[in-house]
């Protein structure tokens, strides 16, 4: 929730927002695909859900929808109307999780060597949980998750493939299973940099391997194959990484992908006195990329 929102106070604004402000501000807005106060509900919570709403809330979404997911929509709601997200894109994501958009397939799987990069099964949720329970995995993040929180990230990792033809991927290595995860994902939320002030528009390349598979070069391997993919079938123009300024692991195999630093940054996530707050921010343009500047 937003300093100083109380709940009551949130779901007030959340009706205004779609019952009124967003409606009446349509027909000054050509470029808006939608104008009535249920679709700008379905758009703005299923982006902030990240899948068709009523899949994780009843009806009515108004009294019923977690105060944080309620938040996030209104957030998007207000980044609308001040011309700093595009509802057209967020209106084809929405599409995207409820099936009713037509994209090119996404293909099943991507292969290079002995490292598969695949879709998402329920078979992985033992090996992904673990993975996040691992405080050394987990040693750059505010604190390592629940069974519960990681099956939720599976989940929504595995439902941006359907809104935006790309996720991260489960990444299997021949003999050992899976190791983690890798890919490219579309950042929803505002973020302190050039770009990323307009939801959606940036992407970012992630990974998060298990120690057994860390110092191999795997996740190098992985990235690179999920960054072909992006630049090629995907059509992205580039793609950001960042971390805590402390990870000098994943800062230098930024740099093995060809990335640039490109700034610092305070992660808006957490308290400014937080010790992983202070985040490192670098790029890579699919130009690039295809020039072959990665280090080997």
């Amino acid at each position: 929730m937003s300093p100083g929102d109380d709940e009551p106070g949130l779901r007030s604004r959340w009706r205004d927002l779609v019952e009124r402000r967003l409606p009446e501000a349509a027909p000054r807005r050509p470029d808006w695909p939608v104008d009535r106060d249920h679709c700008f509900a379905r758009i703005l919570l299923d982006n902030a859900c990240g899948g068709p709403w009523r899949a994780f809330v009843a009806a009515p979404a108004w009294a019923n929808t977690p105060a944080d997911d309620l938040s996030r929509a209104v957030d998007l709601g207000e980044a609308v109307l001040a011309g700093k997200a595009d509802l057209a894109l967020l209106n084809r994501r929405s599409l995207g999780f409820r099936g009713k958009l037509r994209t090119k397939p996404v293909p099943a799987c991507l292969h290079e060597g002995d490292l598969t990069l695949r879709r998402w099964s329920p078979a992985d949720d033992d090996a992904f949980a673990a993975l996040n329970a691992d405080a050394e995995v987990m040693r750059f993040f505010p604190a390592p998750r629940s069974r519960g929180d990681s099956l939720a990230e599976a989940r929504a990792h595995d439902r941006r493939f359907a809104a935006d033809g790309f996720g991260p991927w489960v990444l299997d290595c021949a003999d050992e299973g899976v190791v983690g995860f890798v890919g490219g994902l579309r950042l929803m939320r505002p973020m302190p940099f050039s770009g990323a002030e307009r939801p959606g528009h940036v992407v970012e390349v992630v990974w998060r391997l298990a120690r057994s598979a860390w110092g191999r070069g795997l996740a190098t391997r992985a990235a690179r194959l999920a960054l072909a993919d992006l630049f090629g079938r995907c059509g992205v123009a580039a793609a950001v990484a960042f971390t805590a300024a402390g990870n000098a692991p994943s800062r230098r195999m930024m740099e093995r992908l060809g990335m640039a630093p490109a700034g610092e940054f305070a992660h808006p996530a957490l308290p400014p006195d937080d010790r992983l707050a202070p985040h490192v921010l670098y790029r890579v343009s699919a130009a690039d990329f295809s020039a072959g500047s990665m280090s080997p």
